[in-house]
């Protein structure tokens, strides 16, 4: 599965959203590419350890309106991530995708490419996805939340902004595979919600 994603990041949002019927096809085609799987895997899972630094372990990373927290900028492969949310009313996903070995561009670079450049980049579905809604449990929709390929990766949050929680994952649930139909506004990844991760 090719994953296609909108262009932008924190610094250039704004005029990366230009016009805004771009963004709004891009993170279309986003999610019909990582959050299909949503439909299919509503698995609750938790673990209050604390990874550590050479051994792989459990991060807890909490998601907020709009950047991941507590995200270490590396960890040893074998690592699980599980995710929080903080945030008062926004659904929250992480969405981990892996960069081929060759890539050498920053993560400002790569999130500023079109669609259709982002989508070059990748093949088969995400490492991982993960959703939490606020105050509640995660879903696992994509993977077990451990990243045991060691490389670089993205990790981005491509939730509608504004969109309600439960009418999301209803939507997701009643997709059957494809992509949530349901008005939002752009990705909360627009809003820098996302990061880089290097995996040893």
């Amino acid at each position: 599965m090719t994953v296609p994603t909108p262009a932008t990041t924190s610094a250039t949002a704004t005029a990366a959203c230009r016009p805004p019927t771009r963004c709004r096809a891009g993170s279309r085609m986003f999610r019909a590419a990582v959050v299909g799987a949503v439909a299919l895997a509503l698995t609750a899972c938790g673990d209050d350890d604390d990874g550590g630094a050479d051994e792989p372990g459990v991060i807890v990373v909490d998601a907020v309106d709009f950047a991941f927290e507590d995200l270490p900028a590396s960890v040893p492969a074998g690592t699980e991530i599980t995710l929080t949310n903080s945030a008062p009313d926004e659904l929250h996903e992480i969405v981990a995708l892996r960069l081929p070995d060759d890539e050498e561009r920053s993560g400002e670079e790569l999130m500023a490419l079109s669609p259709e450049e982002m989508g070059a980049l990748f093949a088969g579905e995400p490492a991982m996805v993960i959703l939490t809604p606020p105050g509640g449990d995660q879903i696992v929709a994509v993977g077990d939340g451990t990243l045991s390929e060691p490389g670089r990766y993205l990790l981005l949050c491509a939730i509608p902004t504004g969109v309600d929680p439960d009418a999301y994952l209803e939507a997701a649930a009643a997709s059957e595979g494809g992509p949530p139909q349901i008005e939002g506004g752009p990705p909360h990844f627009v809003h820098g919600m996302w990061a880089e991760l290097e995996v040893t």
